[in-house]
């Protein structure tokens, strides 16, 4: 039988255990862009085994007009505790006061490049010229985010091929290659390495070429600022560095 005082401890237990809440492990709620996508999906196990912390994981374009732009679902309220991005688009939600002011890091950059489906001819690309003349003959061209920001708005009116471009250009990346939707698709290189059925043409000259860098930070507003900060600082570590580069990207400050 137990003794008195041993109930009586039981039941102080019992009634601790009502009053004070368990305490659960810290969850981070990631918004992410593809560029950074394939780096971040092979590091994210490891960081969940070793912090305890247990990351969600929603999708959206860095920037545009869509109504699943990151900034368009932080507008309408999706929760998110850190954000994961090109840093133009980065600029845009800081600029919107939707940032923890400091938070950023950068975590990679990459270049742009062309791929097509599987098994099909690849277009000369080696030159400025030699890339133009394969643009204009492609059937379709697709591209998405802050690459097309980049190819409307700087890259076609410097080719003078904004005009012959116009018909030509879809929303969509590598994927849209692997379908055949279009012939041929002008994307990060983080995003064509580790899709299926595309093959690298190679990036573009280095006259017209665009490096993005991707960057995280943490969402103001956000109840898991600490864990927020523990993932982006691994991100930064360099026991991420092996996987980024194998997508293509390069640390910031080191040559591509």
């Amino acid at each position: 039988m137990k003794s008195s005082s041993q109930r009586s401890l039981m039941l102080l237990f019992a009634l601790i255990s009502l009053v004070l809440p368990g305490v659960s492990p810290a969850q981070v709620k990631v918004l992410i862009s593809g560029g950074f996508s394939a780096a971040y999906q092979e590091l994210l196990p490891e960081f969940q085994n070793t912090s305890g912390i247990t990351v969600t994981t929603a999708r959206g374009a860095s920037q545009g007009d869509g109504p699943n732009t990151i900034g368009a679902q932080l507008r309408r309220g999706v929760p998110a505790d850190v954000v994961i991005m090109s840093r133009c688009g980065l600029d845009e939600l800081i600029a919107d006061g939707r940032i923890v002011v400091g938070s950023e890091v950068d975590l990679a950059r990459v270049p742009l490049a062309v791929c097509v489906r599987s098994g099909n001819p690849k277009p000369d690309i080696r030159s400025v010229d030699a890339f133009k003349q394969s643009l204009l003959h492609a059937k379709s061209v697709g591209t998405q985010s802050s690459s097309t920001i980049y190819v409307t708005t700087k890259l076609f009116p410097q080719l003078g091929i904004s005009s012959a471009m116009a018909e030509k250009l879809s929303e969509g990346g590598p994927a849209g290659a692997a379908s055949g939707e279009v012939e041929l698709v002008i994307a990060p290189v983080s995003e064509i390495l580790p899709a299926h059925g595309v093959d690298f043409v190679g990036t573009i000259p280095e006259e017209i070429q665009f490096v993005q860098t991707f960057a995280a930070a943490v969402v103001k507003g956000t109840k898991e600022p600490d864990a927020s900060k523990r993932l982006i600082a691994f991100l930064a570590s360099d026991k991420a560095t092996p996987a980024i580069e194998k997508t293509g990207m390069k640390r910031p400050g080191l040559k591509r």
